[in-house]
Formats: structure tokens, C-alpha cells, sequence
């Protein structure tokens, strides 16, 4: 048995059990990732055939050929996980399936964090005007960095102080950013 907090609340299940349950919540986190990176690159991927595209100036086409490719590879790091379930489904490695795919979601959100901060940036360009696109993205970059970063480890931060354990969100919990241990 696996999977129990330090004072003895934790869940009762064997490796497989607990594979199974952190396999259905990356699937769950993935639909919302992979939805939203796929809206963003179905739109970056129009932009080309827009009548203004050919007014862009060569710093503003490097920038969009820059966040077309970021998304197209959070896109693949997104929907690997898929392909890795569906390719190793039978093998018996669903643990370690788990921790790949884990790696490779964080690889994907990595990805579309340099989109968005790409796409605002080409966007702002084009409607305030370089300086203040510039500040823009910069604020905007830091606010994914506390959403996606600082907030969830102030959290798992707040969690191992009142358990004093790698409790829940500890080293040991199977999720992502090197915590993928099943």
C-alpha cells in the first residue's frame, strides 16, 4: 500500500490503484489545457490569411512565425499523453506512463505560457505599439508565473508545513515539476 500521508489520513491503495487515479486527473487537467491551446493555435494559424498580415513588419512576422511554432509544440506536448495511453495501453507500465506523461503535460504548459506571452506580444505590438506592449506582456507574464507557479507552491508550501510531511503535494504525490513519483 501507497499513498499515505505522514499521520495516517492518507488514501489505502496499491501502486496500480494510485496510478489509475492520478492517470484520470492529468486526463481531467489535460481536456481544459488542451481545449484552450488548441482555440489559441486554430486562431494563430488564421492570422496568415488575413488581408493585414501582409502589412506586418519583418520583427512582427518573426514573432508570429515564433508563437506559431510554440504553439504547435504545446499542442504536441499537450495531446502526447494520448498517444502514450493509447500506444502503451497493455504493457502494464501505467505508473510510469503517469510520470511521463506528467513531464510531458509541464512541457506543454511550459509551451503555452511562451505562446500566450508570444501572441500578446505580437498582438500588443500591432494595437498600442511596441514600448507599451512591451510593459503589457510583462505584466501579464507575471501574473501566469504567480497563477502557474507561485500560487501552487505557496499552497503545497502551506500543506507540508501544517502536515510536516511530503503529505499532499509533497515530492511523492505524482504530479508535475519533477513530483511524479507513482
Amino acid at each position: 500500500m501507497t499513498g499515505q500521508d505522514t499521520d495516517g489520513h492518507g488514501r489505502h491503495e496499491t501502486v496500480e490503484e494510485r496510478a489509475d487515479r492520478l492517470w484520470g486527473e492529468l486526463l481531467q487537467e489535460l481536456r481544459v489545457a488542451q481545449t484552450g491551446v488548441q482555440i489559441l493555435f486554430g486562431f494563430l494559424l488564421t492570422v496568415v490569411f488575413q488581408a493585414r498580415f501582409t502589412e506586418l513588419s519583418d520583427a512582427d512576422r518573426v514573432i508570429y512565425t515564433v508563437t506559431v511554432m510554440l504553439g504547435a509544440g504545446a499542442v504536441g506536448a499537450l495531446i502526447g499523453p494520448v498517444s502514450f495511453h493509447r500506444l502503451l495501453t497493455g504493457l502494464r507500465l501505467k505508473p510510469r506512463l503517469v510520470v511521463w506523461a506528467s513531464r510531458l503535460t509541464v512541457v506543454g504548459l511550459v509551451l503555452l505560457f511562451c505562446t500566450m506571452a508570444s501572441a500578446l506580444l505580437l498582438i500588443l505590438r500591432l494595437a498600442v505599439g511596441h514600448t507599451l506592449a512591451l510593459w503589457l506582456v510583462g505584466v501579464m507574464v507575471a501574473w501566469f508565473v504567480l497563477c502557474w507557479g507561485v500560487f501552487p507552491e505557496l499552497a503545497r508550501h502551506a500543506v507540508r508545513a501544517k502536515s510536516g510531511a511530503d503529505g499532499p503535494g509533497g515530492p511523492d504525490d505524482g504530479r508535475g515539476g519533477g513530483r511524479t513519483d507513482a
